[in-house]
């Protein structure tokens, strides 16, 4: 298929929630598409295709879990689906630069920023939500640089990642934090962390 087939966040959005039951998950990729769109818009770039990978980035996750680290499962599954719908390779490039272990080098400003974000706005919702209030809006940077040095907070996350992930975007890491929690209180009632539900 041509790479012109008209990608919009709508359309992304439909197939993620198609193949992702896991609210948790769908949050993810909905804090992930919130920190990804504010640095398109700080960059200048499409923020709509920007907004499409991010919310596109795990949606094979779920259905294809890939413990092997192989090509039957995620990001690989995903990305062939993406691919014979007539996704951008810019897409599909970020979506395969986000999993370390295919190799896949992250050369595109979208593929930088998409990994810089996974795995951080992982450990901001987990700092939220061990707050009384589980409200982001009164989050700091300090407390997130506390629990990212604590390795038995959030032991799921990689630090490691999160550390690269900034220096590869070539800014500093309490600046990169500090952008994606405002990323996120700006998005905080539809990702569950306006301290609503809690």
């Amino acid at each position: 298929m041509s790479g012109t087939t008209q990608v919009t966040r709508e359309g992304a959005l439909a197939l993620m929630e198609e193949w992702t039951a896991s609210d948790s998950l769908r949050k993810h990729m909905l804090a992930v598409e919130a920190a990804v769109a504010a640095y398109a818009r700080r960059y200048g770039e499409d923020e709509e295709l920007w907004s499409v990978a991010a919310l596109l980035h795990d949606f094979d996750y779920e259905r294809y879990p890939n413990p092997e680290r192989d090509e039957s499962g995620h990001p690989y599954v995903g990305v062939a689906e993406l691919r014979r719908r007539g996704y951008p390779e810019l897409v599909l490039d970020a979506i395969m630069g986000h999993a370390d272990y295919t190799g896949v080098r992250r050369e595109s400003l979208l593929a930088k920023v998409l990994y810089a974000c996974d795995e951080l706005t992982g450990l901001i919702t987990a700092a939220v939500l061990v707050r009384p209030d589980k409200d982001i809006a009164g989050l700091s940077l300090k407390s997130v640089q506390k629990k990212l040095k604590d390795k038995a907070f959030a032991r799921g996350v990689n630090r490691d990642d999160v550390r690269r992930g900034a220096e590869e975007l070539g800014v500093e890491l309490a600046e990169h934090i500090a952008f994606v929690i405002e990323a996120m209180q700006g998005r905080a009632a539809v990702l569950g962390l306006d301290g609503a539900s809690g």
